[in-house]
């Protein structure tokens, strides 16, 4: 167990990056020679990773490439570069095929105070480890140079961990750089007798990852863990892991643990109305029944949902909570653990408390991935948190999906059925003019009349036919309408690659030229694919809007479906805006028309879900009530999308390719003309 000695070895080593401070020249080399130090001290194997940090910019086939398909950009100039510290321990009673891994980000230009209290616990931890006997699984301590960001650092080590190497250049950027294998001089292991290796050092298969980080915000009662698992395009780590860390961080350290909320929640009034309501619906059943404890206090009800909001909310958007986001792309369970002191200032007796703590947790936490025989997989996968030990499994929210979509194809089928009886009952109702001409005709001998009889009758047999032959066929124009739309919105999300490429341009500026650009597209397309005029029969129609509205909500359906296999969480969200859109959209004329209460409350709806269900008004919406309207522009949107496509958020295809569509969709079947 962590011992006041491995604390000891873990302020030496935060006063040594403190005064590094105090020298600027030349700091980020030291700082990383100083963390190799100690690590080769330690008896673990030492290694540097040089890095060169990426370009985010929109590119659609970055949307479908492989974690480690993207190499270096051609402009990216080879001086500009980070340098990771990788230390690897051999596991005494393991065979190599396994690895723990420790991340500890930190600026190596200029270490904070934090960086440098995370850098101790995790030495601390990575000092014990290199002399217990247990240990079966390698330990890699990667301190990851967080310069260009946390996240681009370890994204980096992990693609050249996970890429084979076949020449000698040891990284696959080296092939752009040459110069890699030149750290700075740091092959001059002149301080300490150890072997530096300056070569990509690799251990067994992942089977779990823990960032740990110390915050800068100091908690107003006690220490206190908050734990991020959040990463790309909802994807989470197997839930097993979350409840080691609780567990140990409750139980065993005495931290409060927490997860993200939703701040602007817990002071809705409406939300600690309905939380009192179940509080006293509570009371109420175990006065009747005291077996029947499903009522819970007001508080917890509201803490809940603002945690489950958030967890819903950060799953949608997409984008990493934290560097753990790297490690999911490789299927390596992994989260972030922010450690916030109870005062931000530490004293000396405070300092050793804290680390001690702290390390005895990241202990825990590494001791039992390490007895683990197989990876994290008896748990859960698709969650949403409520709370640090309470979730929503998949199993349960995946029921309310199902009942918000199951309405689409029912109401599609009822409305293409009676679209098609009604026109063939008008067929029908229709008397042939062969027909009239035949029963009032003199009556004429067998002889004569066959002839004339038989071609009314093969005439009025073949328009009936033609006109079933019409009617059956008829969705087929409005397909063609919903294909060209949903083509557009293809094209719509191509659109900000080009738009980037636009020097000097603002936020705003970009935001109003995809809008102008995407109108125009919209008209061109319509007016060569899917004209009015190339269909005029089919514009006769009186159901015209009812099979354009069914073939909408089978579109919408599947494309609901769809995304709910790529991220559960977006598809949700979106079926609360999509569902009700698709399935109130009627014709205004004809609501107009009627002039009754519920024909103009219809009405209403329509426009209302129509104006919300844009996506720059939603928006604008959701974030003027979470966080206010007075710092809100137009421009914040486009920087909002932005984010999705920097981090390959399956989010902004949705909204692209399903959402948008539907919505123009619904705005036709609005106007329509009847």
């Amino acid at each position: 167990m962590l011992s006041d000695q491995e604390v000891a070895e873990a302020n030496r080593l935060i006063d040594d990056l403190t005064a590094l401070n105090s020298k600027p020249l030349g700091s980020a080399i030291g700082s990383r020679r100083l963390v190799a130090q100690y690590m080769s001290n330690s008896g673990a194997e030492v290694s540097f990773h040089k890095f060169h940090p990426q370009i985010n910019q929109f590119h659609p086939l970055h949307f479908f490439s492989s974690p480690d398909s993207r190499r270096i950009e051609q402009n990216v100039s080879c001086a500009l570069h980070g340098v990771n510290t990788v230390g690897i321990i051999r596991a005494p009673r393991g065979d190599g095929k396994e690895a723990i891994v420790l991340v500890t980000p930190f600026n190596s230009a200029k270490v904070n105070k934090n960086e440098a209290l995370s850098l101790g616990i995790a030495y601390s931890v990575f000092s014990l480890l290199t002399r217990v006997p247990w240990l079966a699984k390698d330990v890699i301590w990667l301190v990851a140079d967080s310069q260009f960001g946390e996240y681009a650092a370890v994204s980096a080590w992990l693609r050249d961990y996970h890429t084979p190497v076949f020449s000698g250049l040891g990284t696959i950027d080296a092939e752009m750089c040459p110069e890699s294998n030149n750290l700075h001089g740091m092959e001059e292991n002149h301080f300490t007798e150890r072997t530096t290796y300056d070569g990509f050092k690799r251990a067994g298969t992942m089977a779990a990852a823990l960032v740990v980080k110390v915050g800068d915000r100091a908690h107003q009662y006690e220490d206190s863990l908050s734990i991020y698992a959040e990463a790309s395009n909802g994807q989470m780590p197997n839930l097993d892991l979350i409840n080691t860390v609780n567990y140990l961080a409750v139980h065993r350290q005495g931290l409060r643990v927490k997860v993200e909320k939703l701040r602007s929640l817990l002071d809705m009034g409406w939300l600690e109305t309905l939380g009192e309501m179940f509080e006293l619906l509570g009371h109420y059943a175990r006065s009747i029944n005291p077996q029947l404890k499903f009522g819970i206090p007001a508080a917890e009800y509201i803490e809940g949902s603002a945690t489950l909001a958030s967890s819903l909310y950060y799953q949608a958007l997409g984008v990493p909570t934290g560097p753990h986001g790297a490690f999911r792309d490789y299927q390596v369970d992994a989260i972030t653990v922010e450690i916030l002191p109870k005062v931000y200032t530490l004293g000396n007796k405070r300092q050793n408390d804290f680390l001690l703590r702290s390390g005895r947790l990241i202990e825990g936490v590494v001791q039992s991935v390490n007895n683990l025989l197989e990876k994290f997989h008896q748990s859960f996968f698709l969650y949403l948190l409520t709370s640090p030990s309470k979730f929503v499994s998949v199993g349960v929210y995946m029921i309310a999906f199902v009942l918000l979509v199951t309405p689409l194809p029912m109401v599609a089928a009822s409305l293409f059925v009676n679209a098609s009886n009604s026109d063939d009952s008008l067929n029908t109702e229709k008397p042939a003019p062969s027909a009239t001409v035949a029963d009032s005709a003199p009556l004429v001998t067998a002889y004569e009349s066959s002839p004339l009889l038989s071609a009314a009758n093969s005439s009025s047999l073949a328009t009936t036919a033609g006109c079933i032959t019409l009617s059956s066929w008829k969705w087929l124009y409005a397909a063609k309408k919903s294909f060209v739309v949903y083509l557009w919105g293809s094209v719509v999300s191509l659109l900000p690659y080009f738009i980037c490429q636009i020097p000097n341009c603002t936020p705003t500026t970009s935001f109003i030229i995809w809008v102008l650009l995407s109108i125009l597209s919209l008209v061109v397309m319509y007016m060569i694919l899917a004209s009015p005029f190339s269909d005029a029969n089919n514009s006769r129609s009186q159901k015209e809007w009812a099979i354009l509205k069914s073939v909408t909500m089978s579109a919408a359906f599947i494309g609901l479906c769809l995304m709910s296999i790529i991220n559960f969480a977006t598809a949700e969200i979106g079926g609360l805006l999509i569902v009700p859109m698709c399935l109130m959209a009627h014709p205004l004329k004809l609501d107009v028309k009627t002039r009754s209460l519920r024909t103009i409350s219809r009405a209403a709806c329509n426009l209302v879900l129509g104006i919300v269900g844009f996506p720059p008004v939603t928006f604008i919406v959701l974030k003027g009530a979470f966080e206010g309207y007075s710092s809100i522009s137009v421009g914040d949107f486009w920087s909002w999308v932005e984010s999705l496509w920097v981090w390959n958020s399956a989010t902004y295809l949705y909204i692209g390719v399903v959402h948008l569509p539907s919505w123009v969709l619904c705005i036709h079947i609005l106007f329509h003309h009847c």
